[in-house]
């Protein structure tokens, strides 16, 4: 098994759920669901208010560019 790395914690559900499809769509592997990840939202797991999205670690300073890239765009 593979060791996730968390590359952005966003507060907002729906923003969460954009970066997780964006990266999917990128070509990133989000962590699915499982023990780590909230029902039903693959790749977000949930701490006190905020949403984490983790991937394989191999992946994580790319897919941090490109969730941080993302996310800027979404807060203009």
């Amino acid at each position: 098994m593979a060791n996730f790395e968390t590359i952005i914690e966003v507060e907002d559900i729906s923003v969460a759920r954009v970066l997780v499809v964006a990266l999917k769509a990128h070509g990133f592997h989000p962590l699915e669901n499982g023990e780590m990840g909230l029902p039903g939202m693959p790749g977000i797991t949930g701490i006190r208010g905020g949403f984490l999205i983790k991937v394989p670690e191999q992946e994580a300073d790319d897919a941090r560019v490109l969730a941080q890239d993302l996310l800027d765009e979404m807060k203009r």
